[in-house]
């Protein structure tokens, strides 16, 4: 069921990702976030229900919460056209969590692929975090593009994976994931130099 909210995440982040570059109205994205988001708090709590107490199965289901939270908060905001600073702060905290995921997957889990993606993820909300929180408008261009870069291969990819059986990790397949991710890094930097700048979204994540 996770691999279900993880593909419509990818959905979302590429939304969001356009709206950061201009190209998608705040409010036009406003009611995908929340679809998301309810389906990023439902999901994990049906897992949490149905996992009878099983601490591994709640801990996988717990990190759902971090984004199903934030994609509620971001519909809500650029709905009412609230400002984005506490999104921002909220994302700083998803950041730090999202480290913490990261170390259970690669020590815990013993999974380096979603490793990577926990970190790729912890990026892109310390990103969130310097352009709403702390309103370094100069990073926005940069921020939209890794987050339209990031967010088929750190969500939908996966999940369609998972969901057919496809899914493998390793530590080369762990490495090919950090490699991916570095590349895409690269990219965003040289497209967002390269891109004209465009009217900041209210809200972006």
């Amino acid at each position: 069921m996770g691999n279900v909210g993880l593909l419509y995440v990818g959905a979302v982040l590429l939304i969001n990702g356009l709206m950061l570059l201009g190209r998608v109205p705040a409010r036009a994205a406003a009611p995908l976030n929340l679809f998301v988001g309810g389906l990023q708090c439902v999901t994990p709590t049906v897992l949490i229900i149905q996992a009878g107490g099983q601490q591994n199965a709640i801990l996988a289901a717990s990190g759902l919460y971090l984004f199903g939270f934030t994609y509620l908060y971001v519909g809500i905001a650029n709905l009412a056209g609230l400002p984005p600073e506490g999104i921002g702060w909220f994302s700083l905290f998803v950041a730090g969590a999202a480290v913490v995921y990261a170390g259970i997957s690669f020590w815990h889990d013993h999974d380096p692929v979603f490793g990577v993606i926990w970190l790729a993820w912890a990026l892109l909300w310390t990103l969130f975090f310097l352009v709403l929180g702390l309103g370094m408008e100069r990073l926005t261009r940069f921020t939209g593009w890794t987050v339209v870069l990031f967010s088929q291969p750190t969500c939908s990819v996966p999940a369609l994976l998972g969901l057919t059986g496809g899914y493998s990790t390793g530590a080369g397949a762990g490495l090919l994931a950090a490699a991916v991710a570095v590349l895409l890094l690269v990219a965003a930097a040289l497209l967002g130099a390269r891109t004209p700048a465009a009217e900041p979204a209210v809200s972006t994540t």
